[in-house]
């Protein structure tokens, strides 16, 4: 390479560089002042509950005799807003609560440790404190399926049924892979750099969002609190999932809860290689340990099953409320 090429190749690479680090600079000033200012401007759906060393987010709809709790999955930035439209559909019938966990939606964060026994303690304590009355119908998406189970485990009066929409099975236990502790600050890194909030509307389809059912004020909320849901409670929760499963496999699945399993088409055909196993044992042995009352069915969707069949799971709870 002549001396004019080396000198061009490096001038074309300093003012990238340079570039690159005025974007980052610019997304980050927006993160803390225009989208920070943004967030703290939405209201709470429902009420803040206090609850051990926080406060805990409950939004309601609806005034049925039974009440549905709706227990969202790891990672959901706003589960009161997630949720919408299966709420709206199970309101018509009976009384809707969504819980957000300590380092979701509007809840505040925790330094509680991060086990199922205290997930479901603090699920319970909410639950209580806002007026609610045991027994509950648990619709739980992917991790809080673990969840209800060990709730259902150590408090079978308290619960009538279990839904789980693309739960995680509580029969296949791995341990975490070190790297995955080492990768979380990552997450955070680019949170902070502003990355997040500013790639969302990007990779969102706003027209088949309120296709499914959502408000345009959901969907700006759900961009909005996505740019600031990783914290220290949400990374220790990621951190320990798989621990989650060797807890709720300690304990017996009570014969008297009925359990009725959602599977995403996706998860049921589509092979993981982190599993060694098909996708249908997975399910199949999960179904085998929760006991002979399990029931499933397998829908057309992806992990977020409850987006795109709020119909068909709103029958299914209704079912289950029946029996």
């Amino acid at each position: 390479m002549g001396k004019r090429r080396k000198l061009w190749f490096k001038r074309v690479v300093k003012w990238a560089f340079l570039l690159i680090i005025l974007l980052l600079g610019s997304t980050t000033l927006l993160h803390f002042t225009y989208f920070s200012q943004q967030r703290k401007k939405v209201e709470p759906y429902g009420q803040m509950v206090p609850v051990f060393d926080g406060t805990m987010h409950l939004t309601t709809m609806g005034k049925g005799e039974e009440t549905i709790v709706l227990l969202p999955g790891m990672g959901i930035a706003l589960p009161s807003a997630d949720f919408g439209p299966l709420m709206r559909e199970l309101g018509k019938k009976h009384t809707v609560v969504v819980v957000e966990y300590f380092g979701v939606g509007f809840s505040s964060q925790t330094n509680r440790e991060r086990s199922s026994a205290n997930y479901v303690e603090e699920i319970r304590t909410a639950l209580r404190t806002a007026g609610f009355t045991a027994p509950y119908v648990l619709v739980a998406h992917s991790i809080s399926s673990l969840y209800s189970e060990y709730y259902a485990s150590a408090y079978p009066d308290e619960v009538k049924a279990i839904v789980s929409l693309d739960g995680t099975s509580s029969d296949f236990y791995t341990k975490t892979p070190g790297f995955v502790a080492a990768l979380l600050p990552i997450a955070k890194l680019q949170q902070t750099l502003g990355v997040t909030a500013l790639l969302g509307p990007l990779v969102t389809n706003r027209k088949e969002a309120l296709e499914l059912g959502y408000t345009d004020e959901e969907i700006d909320h759900m961009l909005l609190f996505a740019g600031f849901s990783i914290n220290d409670t949400l990374l220790e929760q990621i951190a320990q999932g798989t621990e989650f499963v060797a807890q709720t496999k300690a304990l017996a699945y009570p014969e008297s809860v009925p359990y009725y399993k959602v599977i995403s088409k996706d998860t049921y055909e589509k092979p993981n290689k982190q599993l060694p196993m098909t996708p249908q044992e997975y399910q199949m042995q999960h179904l085998k340990r929760i006991g002979p009352q399990a029931e499933y069915e397998v829908l057309e969707g992806t992990h977020f099953i409850y987006q795109t069949n709020v119909n068909r799971i709103a029958e299914i709870v209704n079912e289950m409320v029946k029996k």
